[in-house]
C-alpha cells in the first residue's frame, strides 16, 4: 500500500546555534535522517553541546520511530505472489529500500506484531519458505524474536538490520485476521485512484423473525468503520455487490427478496450511513477486493437522500438450507458431481479433485488463484474462497493430474468450464491445489465444548441437551468411543483433524456435571455434528457411567495420510504352495485360514502373495498410538508388535461375501524409502522408534511372513482382492476414504491374475463415503 509523503522535523536550538534534524519519508515510505547546520558563528563549546544533543537524539531514534503513528504501514507491507489484502510476503523499509524478513526463528508472536502494525486486529498464521514468492534485494531482518507486544517489527530483537545468512527462498509470509483495528487510518497515494474497500467488519443484520433461523441468509448490510456500525445507501448498489457479500457469508449466490417490510423497518430506524458507495465486479472473493465508488450524497445526520439501506438476500447451498424450508434445494440438481474436496480438516476445505473419464484426479497449482478457488467453492454449495492453497497443502492426491494453469472469470458454473491445460506432465502431486471456502455460520459449536484440557484443542467432550425442560451440560459415554467420533467433534468445533480419542478422562475435570447426556455414539466420520451420528437418544445406556469414563478428544492442525500403491500390488501378485509345518509362526499369529488348525502338518497351504507399499502423503508422521512400553513381544517371530492389526487382506466374492482373509500386524513401521530430499527418520529396531515420515513409505515385500492370503479352500473363479490399511482407525488420519484398495482377481485353480487395482473413491463408480466394509470391520471389532 502506498503512503503519502510526510515530513517530520525536529529542531534543537541553543542561544546562538540552531540545528535541525529532518526525517523525510518519500513515496515508498522510507524514512531518512539528515542534519543541517545554520551558517551563524558559534563557539566551540556551543557547537560541542549541540553535537552531543544530535548524538543523544540519534540514539533515541529506534524507540522514537519517525514514521507517522497514524500510518504504521509506512515502514512495512505485505506483497508477493497470490497475496490478498490481509496476507503476503513481509517486507520492511530501511533507508528508503524495501527488503524481506527471513523465516528463521519467526513465530506467531512476530506475525501478530506485523498484523497490528498494518492495522489488523491479530494474525491468523505465518508461512516459511517463500510461500508468496521470493523477494529481491536486501534481507533486512533475521532471527526475529518478538514477544508480541512490540509496536513495530523493528522493535523486536534480531541479528540486527541487514545481518543475515539467509536466502530469499526463506522469505517469511504472514496471514492476518481480516478484522481491522477500530480507528486505524490509512494514507494512500494520489496514484491509488480506485481505493480498495477497507472496513473493520461486515455483517447482515437480520430482522427479528429472520434471527430465529440458522443460518441467517437475509438482512440489512452494515459495515463497521471507526468502531461504529453503519448502513450502506442502495444508490449505485448492484446485484454483483450482493453476490460478493453472499460469498463472504458462505452462500453461492444471491436471490430476490420482499422489499416492503424492509422499507417499513428502515423508516422507523435511526439512520447512520457510510459515506461511500461500493463497486464490485461480482467475482471478488470478499468486499475488501472491491473498490470504493463515488461518495454518496448524504443529508444531515448521515442519512441517504436518494435511497434506502442496502438489503442482501442469499440462497444457501443444499447442505445449509434452513430446516423446514425445501425451496432452496430445488435449484440444485442431484447428480454425479464433477468436483469434490478431499483431505481438509474443516468443512469447506480440502484438496480439489475433478472427475474425468470416470476417474478422479487432482488440479495443479500453476496459476491457481482465488477466482478459480471461488468457482470451486460456489459449485459445491459454499461461498467464495477464503484461501487458494498450493503445494499440496491438504495432502497429495492419487491418479492423474487432470488440470493445470486454470484460468476462470469467476462466473463459471463449474471449474470444468474454465480455461485450462489438460493431461499435464510437468506437475506432480506435490503441487496439488486446494481451497478453503467461506461457509455459513451454523452455530455448530454452541451445543458442544471441550472441558478440562491443557489447551483449547483437547478435553472431555460435553454436550448441551434439554432435560426436564431446561438446557444443561453433561458428558458423553465413552462406551464404543473412537477415532471417527473424535473426527466429528474436532470438525464441529473447527479445531482441525482428530489426534486421539480417549475413553478415560479422569485427569480432565468437568465444567458441567458428570451426568451422561449422550450414549451409544457411532459415527461414519463424515457427519457435520455429533447429533447427526447414531446414538441412543434419550434412552441413555452407559454401564460404567460418566465421570472418569467420559469421552474425550484431542485435535490437531496436521495429520498423516497413508495411501497404498495399487500398482505394486498388481505387479507382484503370485501363488505359492508351502507345507504347513513351515508355517508354524504364521499359524500362531493367525495369518492362515481356520482350516489350517485341523489340517495335516505335512499338507500344503496355497498362499496368494503380493507386496504392499504404503506412502504417507499427509502433513505429519504416522506413529503407532501406543508407546513402546505397551508393545507386545511375539516370541515366534522375535519382534514387538506396535499395533494389533495394521492391515486387513480379504478376498471377496463379486457380491461382497468374504471368502478368504489375512492380516498384517504392524511389528515394524519404518521409512523403507523416501521421496527425493527427505531423510529417513524411523528404522525398524526392537523397542526403537517406529513410524512413517511424511514423504516416505514403508514396503512389506511379498516374501515376508504373513504377507499373503491363505486361499487353500478357495474354488476357482472371479473375486475381489481388498486391502484395508489401519482398519480399526487406531491412528487418526486426515483422510480415511483412501485407506481401501480393491483389485479384480481371477483364479483358475493353478494361476492367479490381479488387475484393475485402484484406491477406493478414485473411480466414479466408488462411493464418496467411507467404504462400507471399513465400518463393518470396525463395529465387529468393537
Amino acid at each position: 500500500m502506498g503512503n503519502k509523503d510526510f515530513l517530520t522535523e525536529l529542531k534543537l536550538k541553543s542561544k546562538d546555534t540552531s540545528l535541525s534534524l529532518t526525517g523525510d519519508t518519500g513515496a515508498n515510505g522510507a524514512s531518512a535522517v539528515r542534519g543541517t547546520r545554520e551558517k551563524d558563528a558559534h563557539t566551540p563549546d556551543q557547537t560541542q553541546r549541540s553535537m552531543w544533543a544530535v548524538v543523544l537524539l540519534l540514539c533515541c531514534l529506534p524507540p522514537c520511530s519517525l514514521s507517522s503513528p497514524s500510518s504504521p504501514s509506512s515502514v512495512i507491507r505485505l506483497t508477493g505472489e497470490r497475496r490478498k489484502p490481509h496476507e503476503g510476503r513481509v517486507e520492511v523499509q530501511v533507508n528508503g529500500q524495501w527488503g524481506t524478513v527471513c523465516d528463521d526463528d519467526f513465530s506467531l508472536s512476530a506475525a501478530r506484531v506485523v498484523c497490528r502494525q498494518l492495522g489488523f486486529t491479530d494474525a491468523d498464521n505465518w508461512s516459511p519458505r517463500a510461500k508468496y514468492g521470493q523477494g529481491s534485494g536486501h534481507i533486512w531482518l533475521d532471527n526475529v524474536h518478538c514477544s508480541g507486544l512490540e509496536k513495530s517489527l523493528l522493535d523486536c530483537p534480531s541479528n540486527g538490520v541487514g545481518v543475515t545468512d539467509c536466502k530469499h527462498s526463506e522469505d517469511v509470509g504472514v496471514a492476518c485476521v481480516q478484522k481491522r483495528i477500530a480507528g486505524f487510518s490509512f494514507l494512500q497515494t494520489p496514484s491509488e485512484q480506485q481505493q480498495k474497500v477497507q472496513v473493520q467488519d461486515v455483517r447482515l443484520r437480520a430482522t427479528y423473525s429472520q434471527r430465529q433461523r440458522v443460518p441467517i441468509t437475509e438482512g440489512f448490510l452494515e459495515v463497521k468503520d471507526s468502531g461504529k456500525w453503519r448502513q450502506i445507501c442502495d444508490v449505485n448498489w448492484s446485484p454483483r455487490n450482493s453476490r460478493v457479500i453472499c460469498g463472504m457469508y458462505g452462500f453461492p449466490s444471491d436471490k430476490r427478496y420482499n422489499a416492503k417490510p424492509y422499507k417499513l423497518l428502515a423508516s422507523r430506524r435511526k439512520k447512520n450511513f457510510w459515506s461511500h458507495s461500493v463497486k464490485c465486479s461480482g467475482n471478488e472473493a470478499s468486499l475488501s477486493e472491491c473498490v470504493l465508488g463515488p461518495d454518496i450524497p448524504l443529508r444531515g445526520n448521515l442519512t441517504c437522500s436518494e435511497g434506502t439501506p442496502v438489503v442482501v438476500s442469499c440462497a444457501p447451498g443444499p447442505a445449509f438450507a434452513p430446516s423446514g424450508n425445501r425451496s432452496y434445494r430445488k435449484a440444485y440438481r442431484l447428480e454425479q458431481p464433477l468436483v469434490r474436496l478431499r483431505g481438509g480438516a474443516k468443512l469447506g476445505q480440502g484438496r480439489v479433485e475433478v472427475l474425468k473419464n470416470g476417474q478422479w484426479g487432482s488440479v495443479c497449482d500453476d496459476l491457481w488463484d482465488l477466482t478459480a478457488a471461488s468457482v470451486v467453492c460456489r459449485e459445491l454449495g459454499f461461498g467464495s474462497a477464503k484461501e487458494a492453497h498450493g503445494g499440496a497443502r491438504m495432502g497429495q492426491g492419487l491418479g492423474p493430474v487432470h488440470m493445470s494453469q486454470v484460468r476462470c472469470s469467476g462466473f463459471e458454473k463449474s471449474l470444468t468450464d474454465c480455461h485450462f491445460l489438460s493431461e499435464t506432465t510437468d506437475c506432480s502431486h506435490e503441487e496439488d491445489a486446494a481451497v478453503s471456502c467461506y461457509v455459513p455460520h451454523m452455530d455448530y459449536g454452541k451445543r458442544l465444548r471441550l472441558a478440562g484440557g491443557r489447551n483449547p484443542f483437547e478435553g472431555r467432550v460435553e454436550v448441551l441437551e434439554k432435560r426436564n425442560g431446561s438446557l444443561v451440560w453433561g458428558s458423553v459415554c465413552s462406551e464404543g468411543w473412537g477415532t471417527l467420533e473424535a473426527v466429528v467433534v474436532c470438525r464441529q468445533l473447527g479445531l482441525g483433524y482428530a489426534s486421539h480419542a480417549f475413553q478415560e478422562t479422569w485427569y480432565w475435570p468437568a465444567q458441567g456435571t458428570d451426568a451422561v447426556l449422550l450414549s451409544g455414539v457411532k459415527c461414519s466420520g463424515t457427519e457435520l455434528t455429533l447429533d447427526q451420528c447414531f446414538h441412543h437418544g434419550t434412552n441413555i445406556q452407559c454401564p460404567r457411567g460418566g465421570g472418569r469414563y467420559s469421552a474425550g478428544v484431542s485435535c490437531t492442525h496436521m495429520a498423516p495420510d497413508l495411501v497404498l500403491s495399487p500398482a505394486v500390488v498388481e505387479q507382484t501378485s503370485y501363488l505359492e504352495d508351502r507345507p504347513l509345518y513351515a508355517l508354524t509362526c504364521a499359524l500362531e499369529e493367525k495369518c492362515l485360514s481356520s482350516s489350517a488348525h485341523s489340517a495335516d502338518p505335512h499338507s500344503n497351504r496355497r498362499l496368494l502373495r503380493f507386496s504392499s507399499r504404503i506412502h504417507n502423503t499427509g502433513q505429519s508422521d504416522f506413529r503407532p498410538r501406543s508407546g513402546p512400553q505397551e508393545w507386545v513381544w511375539h516370541e515366534c517371530h522375535r519382534h514387538y508388535h506396535s499395533m494389533e492389526v495394521f492391515t486387513h487382506y480379504d478376498l471377496l466374492s463379486l457380491n461382497g461375501t468374504k471368502m478368504a482373509e489375512g492380516h498384517k500386524a504392524s511389528f515394524c513401521l519404518e521409512d523403507t524409502h523416501c521421496d527425493e530430499g527427505i531423510e529417513k527418520r524411523y528404522e525398524c529396531a526392537n523397542f526403537g522408534q517406529q513410524g512413517v515420515s511424511v514423504g516416505c513409505w514403508d514396503t512389506y515385500r511379498h516374501d515376508i511372513d504373513c504377507q499373503w492370503i491363505d486361499i487353500t479352500d478357495l474354488s476357482p473363479g472371479d473375486y475381489i482382492l481388498q486391502v484395508v490399511i489401519n482398519p480399526y482407525f487406531e491412528v487418526a488420519e486426515s483422510d480415511f476414504s483412501n485407506n481401501v484398495m480393491k483389485c479384480n482377481t481371477r483364479y483358475d485353480g493353478h494361476r492367479v491374475w490381479t488387475y484393475n487395482c485402484h484406491t477406493s473413491g478414485s473411480l466414479s463408480s466408488d462411493t464418496d463415503d467411507l467404504f462400507p466394509g471399513l465400518l463393518t470391520n470396525r463395529i465387529t471389532h468393537r
